[in-house]
């Protein structure tokens, strides 16, 4: 039995950059939701407002992620003992991201947010 397989290197570039942008969306998309859940600590909103999503590639992997670059969000996420005022943001309080991790309440939300956003921009 003999079988042919050719690949289009056009096809898997425009596949390739389409996963790069659906990961991009899907971070924004996690943003969103994060700030409407009000569980960022907020004060004067700089924190909550520095949330960004970066991409970066290392070697043959694309790293897609949402941070922060204040540079008290490391002690304020770490931190839970820490007496988070409610005022703006009634849900306040440390580990933010902990929903969106295996094992959280909404760890599907990150790969259906991703799945959605990649059939939105898969080449037809």
């Amino acid at each position: 039995m003999y079988v042919d397989i050719q690949l289009n290197a056009a096809v898997l570039g425009a596949c390739s950059q389409a996963v790069r942008q659906a990961a991009r969306i899907a971070a924004e998309t996690v943003k969103t939701d994060l700030i409407a859940a009000q569980t960022v600590p907020f004060d004067t909103g700089r924190l909550q407002g520095s949330l960004q999503v970066d991409q970066f590639q290392n070697g043959d992997e694309v790293h897609t992620l949402l941070a922060s670059d204040t540079p008290y969000a490391r002690r304020l996420y770490y931190h839970p003992e820490f007496d988070f005022q409610t005022v703006n943001n009634r849900n306040a309080g440390a580990l933010w991201y902990a929903p969106y991790v295996p094992g959280g309440a909404k760890e599907a939300f990150v790969e259906e947010a991703f799945q959605d956003c990649l059939k939105k921009v898969l080449p037809k």
